[in-house]
């Protein structure tokens, strides 16, 4: 699949500029395991790079300015590198002028280039495109002006970036896209940044996405929300617990002795985030036993956690994950992302995935008349030069 990105994207480079690349980067979108909103509770995720990228072809052009293409959308712009560089009202052109910005402002010295680039991740899917651009942007420059810049650093400056355009996200799409490894999960600290590898075979069990098409509009003021509930649960076990001084120092007998304390709203939300940080302690031993059906049963807890006590989830992912806990061919199943809509993650028995599909494509559209769409995907390498 890759293959038929990267020729595409070399031939249009060389058409629209007369030569060949100098450069050819792809960037990676990434999936979570298991981890959902623990990442701003102190907790732990688990994600990787996936096999869908972002394909990007580089050449320096001996001037101060850029000539950027974005294939898919059949757009271009061009910036000049010697003025202060602006907010533009073509949002997809934010994401570079951002990280030219990061780039400049952290006193990285680079000239005019041209690149082109063009991408098979789904656009909205929640398979974290936007850090996809922003990583592969980089580290393309890195590799064309022989920049000096770590990998956790590609990962800062792309999260800066994305700040800078107006989303205030976290750092795991950036340092999975970036430190991604093939077969490898990552075991990530958000705060501390400190990380590990675990293996990632599903053995029987192919990985596939479920994207419902939906994406409800509760999701920016539940999120809030949801911060300020865990940080009122939070206080309350500090007052009790003097030695605990975060969610993970916390154990669930903990929280059951005090949960008359504490609003029943707060208690089901801290309940979930106690829950959450050890299963993914546990999901990491599952992964490094070759226990995939464990795995796939946390998932499923996760999802009745997301769905029951931190309440993030609606009919149509319940109904797609109510559906796969009974169907004897999917040993796990939740909503991965913020919630309100987006993708279920899915653990499938190789052999019956058109089945699967065939069977959750029909009953999805006769529920809601929405079309299913499916993403087969594997755990792939973080951002690299071809």
């Amino acid at each position: 699949m890759n293959d038929i990105l990267i020729q595409n994207t070399t031939a249009f480079f060389e058409k629209s500029f007369g030569s060949k690349p100098e450069k050819v980067v792809l960037s990676p979108g990434r999936i979570n395991i298991i981890g959902e909103h623990i990442d701003y509770n102190d907790g732990f995720v688990l994600p990787a790079a996936i096999d869908k990228v972002i394909c990007f072809a580089f050449e320096k052009n001996n001037s101060k300015k850029s000539k950027i293409f974005a294939i898919d959308l059949n757009e271009d712009f061009e910036i000049d590198l010697t003025e202060e560089v602006k907010l533009s009202d073509t949002v997809w052109t934010n994401y570079i002028r951002g990280v030219i910005k990061q780039l400049q402002d952290k006193g990285f010295i680079f000239e005019g280039f041209n690149c082109v680039f063009s991408s098979n991740i789904p656009v909205g899917s929640g398979l974290s495109s936007s850090a996809a651009l922003e990583c592969g942007m980089i580290f393309g420059i890195k590799q064309l002006f022989d920049l000096k810049i770590e990998k956790v650093d590609i990962a800062l400056l792309g999260q800066k970036a994305e700040h800078w355009v107006g989303i205030n996200c976290g750092i795991m799409d950036q340092f999975s896209s970036v430190h991604g490894i093939e077969n490898k999960v990552i075991k990530l600290d958000c705060n501390t940044l400190d990380f590990e590898y675990h293996n990632a075979d599903f053995k029987d069990y192919a990985l596939i996405l479920f994207d419902s098409n939906v994406k409800h509009s509760l999701f920016t003021s539940e999120y809030n929300t949801r911060r300020i509930e865990c940080e009122q649960g939070l206080a309350v076990i500090k007052e009790n617990f003097p030695e605990v001084k975060s969610f993970r120092d916390c154990s669930e007998e903990q929280l059951l002795s005090i949960q008359d304390k504490m609003n029943p709203t707060v208690f089901k939300r801290v309940h979930f985030v106690v829950k959450e940080i050890n299963r993914v302690i546990r999901a990491c031993e599952a992964l490094d036993n070759g226990d995939i059906e464990l795995l796939g049963q946390l998932l499923f807890e996760t999802h009745y956690g997301l769905s029951q006590e931190y309440e993030v989830s609606c009919a149509e992912l319940d109904m797609l994950v109510d559906t796969a806990k009974a169907d004897e061919n999917i040993i796990g199943s939740r909503v991965m992302g913020g919630g309100f809509g987006g993708c279920t993650i899915n653990l499938i028995k190789k052999g019956h995935e058109n089945e699967v599909k065939r069977k959750f494509s029909n009953l999805y559209l006769d529920t809601f008349g929405i079309e299913l769409k499916f993403y087969d995907v594997k755990v792939s390498n973080g951002t690299t030069l071809l």
